[in-house]
């Protein structure tokens, strides 16, 4: 089983000025495949705090995916692909590409998103946006096992 953190870039939920309305279906998707929710938290749109959170995530030894979900837009406040490669150690552009490709085709505003994914140590950390989430977590799945197998240094012949 793949244990994950969830950390939501959100200075209004962080705040209490707004619900955080994407948590039970994150939760309940994750679950549906069979991934194991370690974290969830909830971090105000800080490129500091946001890459700390990540660092301090990051280092747990048994910790395999991190997943951060919203600011990965155009606004000011938007750092998380930043802060992500402030930590990362090796990007893996084709996430990111691959999740705007799939949600092009649904919503116009997917080129916006400049979210991304990368390694650290032994952890993937992937950028989904605030909105389409699931969407994004959808086209992420099928070769989610495969990257953590290789990760962790399994060797597999499937792609």
């Amino acid at each position: 089983m793949i244990d994950v953190a969830i950390l939501v870039i959100n200075g209004k939920i962080r705040s209490g000025e707004a619900e955080d309305r994407g948590k039970e279906s994150l939760c309940q998707y994750l679950q549906d495949q069979n991934v194991r929710l370690v974290e969830y938290e909830v971090v105000q749109d800080d490129r500091e705090v946001i890459r700390n959170h990540l660092v301090s995530l990051c280092d747990k030894q048994d910790l395999q995916v991190i997943f951060t979900v919203g600011g990965t837009g155009v606004r000011p406040t938007d750092w998380a692909p930043e802060a992500t490669r402030d930590v990362i150690e090796k990007e893996i552009p084709g996430i990111g590409e691959a999740m705007r490709t799939e949600s092009l085709k649904k919503m116009r505003t997917a080129m916006l998103s400049r979210g991304t994914a990368g390694i650290r140590g032994k952890t993937l950390v992937v950028n989904l946006p605030g909105r389409g989430a699931i969407d994004n977590l959808a086209t992420l799945f099928p070769i989610l096992d495969h990257t953590v197998g290789k990760l962790s240094g399994a060797s597999s012949g499937k792609k």
